[in-house]
């Protein structure tokens, strides 16, 4: 048996799941796909750019100032938006709203861990 090509396979989606069920994941496949055109190359690219931004935020934000860390949770909100991250994208709009809160720092940088996660292991 050959062995079988991920790379196409890590960003589809298996038939009959619905949007619901995508927006459980870190990562909203469906709207990244949406986003990219279908492009998988695109999609690999993007979600790499995302995940390195994510993982500097989530280092960055504790010890920020608080302008700091609403600029920092202001592009990371735009950015997850953008690809689906869609809790990570809620989580940053908590932080706008509460920036001492430190539960909710902690829920992003667990959000964060949790999607970089999953990308890694969509992109083997």
């Amino acid at each position: 048996m050959a062995p079988q090509d991920t790379s196409a396979v890590a960003f589809s989606m298996p038939g009959g799941e619905s949007c619901d069920q995508a927006r459980s994941r870190p990562i909203d496949l469906i709207h990244l796909g949406r986003q990219t055109m279908g492009d998988r190359t695109l999609e690999e690219e993007v979600l790499a750019l995302f995940v390195h931004q994510a993982l500097q935020v989530r280092d960055q934000i504790v010890g920020a100032s608080v302008d700091e860390r609403l600029r920092l949770a202001h592009g990371l909100k735009g950015s997850a938006q953008g690809v689906g991250a869609f809790a990570i994208a809620d989580c940053a709009a908590d932080i706008e709203k509460q920036p001492h809160d430190g539960t909710v720092l902690e829920r992003l940088a667990a959000l964060v861990d949790e999607a970089h996660d999953f990308i890694a292991a969509i992109s083997r």
